[in-house]
């Protein structure tokens, strides 16, 4: 097999194994192993794929870039990669989305910092940090690779939008009524204040750290030099 069809097998065999068993088999095969042997078994699918993915990637031949990458797609890579960073780090409190005992209580809370800007602040940080990687590596494969990475995410939200109407009923009806799936589509509208949307100290500072750790970690094990990193190095 050509390394780019390897490359694109591999991709789809990731992202069609975790949309089946986080939707349609996961009722079923739950009901029967067991939720514990379950997320086992979902655990390796997802860790053995994403290995596959990644040494087809790897594997892939140089290829030239599709467009030069200087400063300025630089600059705005780094800044969605930043913009990623804050909305996963407010993600990680308060978020109805996650699977957590006290979801139906945060959906009755007010929308408030990265929740003003989109209800899924984790999935969109995990599309924006595939775009970036785009933008600044523009060849086949990491296009390939991106794009998977921002179609599980966009998709996979939109799949936990009706898993989580089922599972919580008239709590995430509110909370999807109150909030918008597109970054700052209530905003542009008119319908939610822009204040609203000013992200909250753990995510704004806690973003701005693991956005300079990323980073800098990316040059420190031997890839590009990311970031900030590339004008203060």
């Amino acid at each position: 097999m050509q390394p780019m069809s390897l490359l694109v097998t591999t991709c789809v065999l990731f992202v069609g194994t975790h949309f089946a068993l986080s939707h349609p088999l996961r009722a079923p095969l739950a009901d029967r192993m067991g939720e514990r042997a379950f997320q086992i078994v979902y655990s390796i699918v997802a860790i053995a794929t994403f290995i596959m993915v990644i040494q087809a990637w790897r594997g892939m031949p140089p290829e030239p870039p599709l467009w030069v990458v200087g400063d300025g797609l630089w600059a705005l890579a780094s800044l969605l990669v930043l913009f990623a960073s804050i909305l996963f780090m407010g993600s990680l409190i308060g978020n109805p989305a996650l699977p957590a005992p006290n979801a139906a209580f945060a959906a009755q809370g007010a929308p408030r910092g990265v929740f003003a800007i989109t209800r899924h602040p984790m999935m969109w940080g995990f599309a924006l940090w595939g775009i970036a990687h785009a933008i600044v590596v523009p060849t086949g494969a990491q296009i390939v690779l991106s794009g998977m990475i921002v179609f599980l995410a966009l998709v996979g939200s939109a799949g936990q939008d009706v898993k989580k109407a089922r599972l919580m009923g008239d709590a995430w009806r509110h909370w999807a009524a109150r909030t918008s799936f597109i970054p700052f589509a209530r905003q542009l509208s008119g319908a939610t204040p822009w204040g609203d949307t000013i992200p909250r100290p753990h995510a704004l500072f806690g973003g701005i750290v693991l956005w300079l750790a990323a980073t800098w970690a990316h040059g420190a094990l031997g890839f590009m030099v990311a970031g900030i990193w590339r004008w203060i190095g």
